[in-house]
């Protein structure tokens, strides 16, 4: 399967065959197929969470409260700092309580932050933020990215866990090379978003990789900021 961008928003019938593939299409414009590798490394003790941030400024955290168990994620606020002031918007919003993750890619990535139960579409409150995938943070296994359409600064609320490294949705450089921006990690119930990767999907009208049973986030909540290592 080709697996080179993460959409949001509304059908597959919105999007070029680009974006097609990251919706559930088995094709693409590139005749490329890049299938992302699997990792056996703990996310804990990738170098993701050791070397690449570096920072003194406290880091938020957020705690998704799921139908499957609870997710605990830190941020990266000097990194990304539009991403992460979103996300805690919507957070303390209380725009995902309610909300399913929508599209499940086993050996990719689990997407939520846009869709209810019964597939209907939340409209996003926010703008849509500048793409900070030129940040250097990569999208390794257990990092927590923005979703967006083709658009490269398109990014509002929907986001995604990379289940794997997923090389092909960093940043290239130049006009053209836009990722998709990191700005978190799971930090405790990686176990819960592998769960989340086993369960069967299918497809609701035009929307592919959706879970059969629904995967509620009951809550989003902020938890204690962390202090990072020095």
């Amino acid at each position: 399967m080709i697996r080179n961008a993460v959409c949001t928003g509304t059908s597959l019938t919105a999007f070029s065959i680009l974006v097609l593939v990251a919706c559930g299409s088995s094709g693409g414009a590139s005749g490329e197929t890049t299938r992302a590798t699997t990792t056996e490394t703990p996310v804990a003790s990738m170098s993701v969470a050791t070397n690449a941030y570096g920072d003194s400024m406290p880091h938020p955290t957020v705690t998704l409260s799921t139908t499957l168990g609870e997710i605990r994620i830190e941020l990266f606020p000097e990194d990304a700092p539009a991403s992460v002031e979103n996300f805690l918007a919507y957070v303390e919003g209380g725009f995902y309580d309610g909300l399913v993750f929508h599209r499940v890619i086993p050996g990719f990535m689990v997407q939520a932050g846009g869709h209810q139960p019964d597939m209907a579409q939340k409209e996003a409150r926010r703008d849509p933020i500048r793409n900070e995938s030129d940040n250097g943070l990569k999208n390794l296994r257990g990092t927590v990215a923005m979703a967006r359409n083709r658009s490269p600064h398109s990014a509002r609320a929907q986001f995604f866990v990379n289940l794997v490294d997923n090389a092909q949705l960093n940043h290239r450089g130049g006009d053209n090379g836009w990722g998709y921006a990191v700005f978190g990690r799971v930090i405790d119930g990686m176990d819960v978003v592998d769960t989340i990767a086993e369960k069967p999907t299918h497809s609701v009208g035009a929307y592919e990789n959706v879970p059969v049973e629904p995967i509620v986030i009951e809550s989003a909540t902020r938890g204690e900021d962390i202090q990072p290592a020095e």
